[in-house]
């Protein structure tokens, strides 16, 4: 099976990690909108603009399934997308939910969403997890940790400054819903901010659970067969790629 995966910028390789180490399967295509990332700053019509864009790409490639990594465009663009296209597509605010009503029992446990200015807006996360019957919902848009990862800023005193300024005055949660492709990559960072009680939830452990629950996929022997597209500097695309999924040359095109 021959899958794409697209995403505002190079935060989708998060999602894309998951996918990879799963091997789930045979072909994996992954296009970022590198010259336009981020898309949590823009509205509601520029955000489907894009994704539409994105859509004709995919759909001149024959893929057989899509998976949207971006929280956003999910938010916003999941379902014209699913009306314009003639095999299933996936967005990671589904998988998401899902993963928060599995890994947290108790409806009264405090869950904090964290994610782009335009996710937060569209209170996608809040309305379905309160529809599950969770009680105690809180969304913030901490969206300086985008450029913060795109420019591979993962730890140090700048950070915490960030932390600091978005997090200051709130109680560690129960759960903290990592609701961008970008800020697992801050994983380890937020963990040592908030200690052990908080249970971090991202999209891409998420939607490899909800795949092989909705798809009944199952693990192939090998790894899947890598391409890379942007539509500004493919190459950094790449070599960032290289690093987070701990890739050889020889593995992508």
């Amino acid at each position: 099976m021959k899958i794409g995966v697209f995403d505002s910028g190079v935060g989708g390789l998060s999602v894309l990690k998951a996918l990879y180490e799963a091997r789930l399967f045979e072909e994996v295509v992954y296009y970022g909108d590198t010259a336009r990332v981020p898309y949590g700053v823009k509205d509601k019509d520029t955000i489907i603009k894009f994704c539409l864009e994105a859509l004709e790409f995919f759909k001149n490639i024959k893929i057989d399934m899509l998976i949207i990594a971006c929280n956003t465009a999910s938010a916003y663009a999941l379902d014209i997308l699913r009306s314009k296209a003639n095999f299933p597509i996936y967005g990671v605010i589904d998988a998401g939910v899902e993963a928060t009503k599995r890994e947290i029992l108790d409806k009264n446990k405090e869950i904090l969403v964290i994610a782009t200015k335009a996710t937060i807006k569209s209170k996608e996360y809040e309305l379905r997890l309160k529809k599950e019957g969770f009680k105690n919902v809180k969304a913030l848009a901490t969206g300086l940790f985008v450029p913060m990862v795109e420019e591979e800023i993962f730890e140090g005193e700048f950070l915490q400054s960030a932390f600091n300024y978005y997090f200051k005055g709130l109680q560690s949660p129960d759960a903290l819903i990592l609701a961008c492709t970008h800020f697992p990559l801050l994983a380890k960072s937020l963990s040592e901010y908030f200690g052990a009680k908080t249970k971090l939830i991202h999209s891409g452990d998420a939607i490899v659970n909800f795949l092989k629950t909705h798809s009944q996929l199952k693990s192939l022997k090998t790894k899947a067969k890598l391409e890379f597209y942007a539509s500004s500097d493919v190459q950094s695309l790449k070599n960032t790629a290289k690093i987070w999924l701990d890739l050889h040359t020889k593995d992508i095109q």
